[in-house]
């Protein structure tokens, strides 16, 4: 059989969404749809592995030892038990899912949001109906490959993130942009990667491809994020799990109150990465300012406490602290974070009198979902290269994206621009500037991008002699008019 294509894919898994219309709210379909497909494949890819063990083993309990499978689905908890009676089915797929999860301890929790066991909402004709849907296609390794389940996946993520609205930036950043973010990372193989907000996964994910896409081994990487949601998370797990990455370490906290990548039992000292990049909810206010006003526990305050109603240089400086010092990162943040004073420009003028400042791309305003205002990325070297130190560079790239209906973009073009202006590293007109800290300082340590690169159209030298001799003749046309007027004013008797 030939196997299924992404554009199939997209399309059966966005129809899945239909059936549920009505029946619950749109923010919630990703909870059900997640859960379902991620159901379907396990059941399925486990099928397929028995099947192949039962042809070298010719012994079923041999083939359906746990031992031989990538995960175990408990005897009696199959999507064909689930469908041989008509009957109860969301109490029975709630079953398997606790089932499941009881036997992988990899897979606790990521059906914890996926309750089905309500005929009010879920009436038995309706879920015959959607099990029936998830019936058109088979989701056997062979049938699908995990990549393009996975990019799928993303795809219906990214979907509900455009219906979500504000709220689908919380679990998802535009592709483009983690592209670009990457872009300039360049991890390599057999590097730690840590994104503190991961969402649902996206940019751990395109560390993965960036690696791919370059003939490298994404295995060698080690992927590691935490994530406060549990609906995020789970959904960040699945999302792993589908793109057939089942050894990153994703961890569900709150990173600025509870870090959960440390090194060693019961100490206080974080993990530290090769590459380091998130996108931290916006101007957080409730980030935990109580906390760390009184004395942060892990030293990430070295620059000072954020204030109260922003908590975007809380997540920086965590992740600067959780940076190897050979290491790089790269942060989404507003523009606020450039120019605010107060504690913020305490802390960004520590940062910059610490050389940790490597360069800031503005970006085009309304990429982001549930965030018209224009945003940057922050990029920081605890360790800069010898031509980089004592500089920062500051790229405009407000004039780099697509324009949509509702949402702007960015191109492959725009992206390729953007890296290329960062790993370039030089002044490019209307693009680029290699800025000296001192000038910064000598501006109050003010990191506003236009003040540094501005894009308003170049004014014209203007000819001073030749624009004199424009003005004499001018004079001498103005007062020929004027005689003339005046001869017939005189004429018709209105002056004398």
């Amino acid at each position: 059989m030939p196997k299924i294509t992404l554009d199939q894919l997209e399309s059966h898994l966005w129809e899945s969404a239909n059936i549920l219309r009505g029946s619950i709210d749109a923010a919630d379909y990703k909870h059900y749809i997640f859960g379902l497909l991620f159901y379907k494949r396990l059941c399925d890819v486990w099928e397929e592995e028995f099947e192949e063990r039962m042809a070298v083993y010719h012994d079923k309990d041999m083939a359906a030892d746990p031992d031989e499978h990538r995960f175990d689905i408990p005897a009696g908890h199959f999507w064909k038990d689930i469908r041989s009676d008509a009957t109860n089915i969301g109490e029975r797929l709630n079953q398997a899912f606790g089932a499941i999860e009881d036997a992988n301890s990899r897979l606790r929790g990521v059906f914890q949001d996926v309750d089905f066991n309500n005929k009010e909402r879920f009436p038995d004709a309706m879920l015959e109906r959607l099990l029936q849907h998830f019936e058109t296609y088979r989701l056997r390794n062979v049938d699908v490959e995990a990549d393009i389940l996975g990019n799928a996946y993303e795809y219906l993520i990214k979907q509900f993130a455009d219906d979500s609205g504000k709220k689908g930036g919380e679990f998802y950043t535009p592709k483009q942009v983690v592209r670009m973010m990457v872009a300039c990372l360049q991890p390599k193989p057999g590097m730690s990667v840590y994104d503190p907000t991961c969402g649902s996964g996206g940019m751990l994910l395109e560390a993965v491809q960036y690696l791919k896409d370059h003939g490298q081994d994404p295995k060698s990487l080690a992927l590691y994020g935490q994530e406060k949601n549990l609906n995020t998370w789970a959904i960040c797990q699945m999302n792993l799990f589908l793109h057939d990455i089942d050894d990153a370490f994703v961890e569900r906290a709150d990173t600025l109150l509870n870090p959960k990548h440390l090194v060693g039992n019961g100490t206080k000292s974080l993990r530290t990465f090769d590459r380091v990049l998130a996108n931290p909810p916006f101007s957080l206010k409730s980030w935990g300012y109580d906390t760390w006003s009184k004395g942060e526990a892990f030293g990430r305050d070295t620059f000072g406490c954020p204030p109260k109603s922003f908590g975007d240089l809380a997540f920086v400086q965590h992740m600067i602290a959780s940076l190897k010092d050979d290491g790089l990162m790269a942060v989404v943040l507003p523009h606020g974070v450039l120019f605010r004073g107060g504690a913020e420009g305490r802390i960004r003028e520590g940062l910059l009198k610490a050389d940790l400042i490597d360069a800031v791309i503005g970006v085009a305003p309304n990429l982001f979902y549930g965030a018209s205002i224009p945003a940057c990325v922050m990029l920081v070297r605890k360790t800069k290269p010898e031509a980089h130190k004592g500089k920062v560079l500051i790229v405009n790239g407000a004039e780099q994206f697509v324009p949509g209906k509702n949402q702007n973009q960015l191109s492959d073009a725009n992206v390729e621009t953007l890296s290329r202006a960062y790993l370039e590293y030089k002044d490019t007109d209307r693009l680029t500037r290699v800025v000296p800290i001192e000038e910064i300082r000598a501006n109050d340590w003010n990191l506003n991008i236009t003040r540094y690169v501005h894009l308003g159209e170049d004014e014209e030298e203007v000819d001073v002699a030749a624009e004199v001799e424009k003005l004499v003749v001018l004079r001498a046309e103005r007062d020929d008019a004027e005689s003339h007027m005046m001869g017939f004013l005189k004429e018709l008797g209105y002056v004398e």
